[in-house]
């Protein structure tokens, strides 16, 4: 695949728009989400999207973190995997329903999940992550942006 505009491209091109959407996970990080935790449901939108240039980006962070590789491995799976704790899942369910907007179901189920395991702080910060990393996800897709090197 070659790049429409590749990432360095669009930070020269757009630098506001790119240090705005940058400074979202900075604010996050700041109000105490966990990082852990963001890592998971930005990978999975990003599976959901198909970004391969989020995905080998997140996967990065996620081994620098040290989101444990079963984690990682397991990720398109996780309904099913062991892995996970009831948080975990509660997240990730949050974010394929968010990713996949619209649908038909109400989120209030899903909504209710996450109010057993997160205050309401926790879920803005959340729900934040989960929009901006879409937003990254159509960037990266619509450009091409050429994924970065993996980092074991």
């Amino acid at each position: 695949m070659t790049a429409r505009i590749d990432y360095p491209d669009f930070r020269h091109l757009q630098p506001a728009a790119h240090d705005a959407l940058a400074s979202v996970g900075v604010a996050l990080k700041q109000a105490g989400l966990d990082p852990e935790l963001a890592e998971l449901v930005q990978l999975r939108a990003s599976q959901l999207n198909g970004c391969s240039f989020c995905l080998q980006f997140h996967i990065n962070q996620s081994r620098r973190l040290g989101v444990a590789q079963g984690k990682l491995d397991l990720l398109p799976a996780w309904r099913d995997a062991t892995v996970f704790s009831d948080a975990e899942r509660a997240a990730l369910a949050w974010a394929e329903w968010l990713t996949r907007l619209p649908q038909g179901d109400s989120p209030a189920a899903l909504y209710g999940e996450l109010e057993h395991h997160f205050d309401a702080r926790t879920i803005a910060a959340l729900s934040t992550a989960i929009a901006t990393i879409n937003a990254w996800n159509r960037l990266g897709i619509g450009f091409g942006f050429v994924p970065p090197a993996a980092k074991g």
